[in-house]
């Protein structure tokens, strides 16, 4: 499942950032590999439970401010008979526009990201897209990301989205997080969302994520859990043949 995932969304929204819906205005070294593995996940919405693991984001150093980005997530019904579906996948690319102290320098980090939605294996949906803009400003007591972002939905509706996130200080071991959001998927549905939850930093390569978030969709609570992990590795070098 690890390695089949990643490769069945290959070619919603801007990727996240675990354990939330917004991201950072970062990316992966160059010839880096980031993995962000949700391992346990459940949504409450009315009467209806559903399993969503596992969820995963692959981010690919590219470039020096350049990342290749590939999302998916796999949805099992517990109320219900409804087989599992991949829903959520998409394809993006995040540059950093401005480095600033999320790369050890002064100043705010400025990042965009853009890509596709790809049509969910269940229903009629079909391609989307997005274009999202992120700010993140790191001090001695914390981390702040703000995040605007506009969609064209699967649906073909338009959609806008707008998130901050707060993080504890970034040399604890283990932080604080939360993060609230505004979302409005025009003449469908409005949400208003809110996590809590905790990052444990083992490694600069590996950290653990757990969150609970509550949010109104048009009035109705939704409930959802999150737990899984974040970790790196360098690419494999490409092998050359002699003769």
């Amino acid at each position: 499942m690890l390695v089949a995932l990643p490769l069945a969304v290959w070619p919603r929204s801007a990727a996240a950032y675990r354990p939330f819906d917004g991201t950072d205005a970062a990316v992966a070294d160059p010839g880096e590999v980031e993995l962000e593995w949700q391992s346990a996940g459940a949504r409450r919405e009315s009467s209806q439970t559903t399993l969503i693991a596992p969820a995963t984001v692959v981010n690919i150093g590219l470039a020096p401010d350049w990342e290749a980005v590939f999302e998916g997530q796999l949805e099992t019904p517990l109320s219900s008979s409804t087989p599992t579906s991949l829903t959520a996948a998409g394809s993006f690319l995040k540059h950093v526009l401005r480095p600033g102290s999320l790369q050890n320098k002064d100043g705010p980090s400025i990042a965009t990201e853009f890509g596709v939605l790809l049509p969910d294996s269940r229903g009629d949906s079909g391609m989307g897209a997005s274009l999202a803009g992120i700010v993140s400003q790191r001090w001695d007591w914390g981390t702040v990301h703000l995040n605007g972002e506009a969609v064209l939905t699967r649906n073909h509706d338009a959609d806008l989205f707008l998130g901050a996130i707060i993080e504890g200080p970034a040399d604890w071991s283990i932080r604080p997080v939360a993060e609230v959001f505004y979302e409005n998927e025009f003449g469908r549905s409005e949400t208003v969302s809110g996590l809590i939850g905790a990052i444990w930093k083992v490694t600069d390569k590996l950290s653990f994520d757990v969150a609970f978030r509550h949010a109104l969709t048009n009035d109705h609570a939704v409930n959802e859990l999150r737990a899984g992990l974040t970790f790196g590795f360098p690419l494999p070098p490409l092998s050359t043949s002699r003769k």
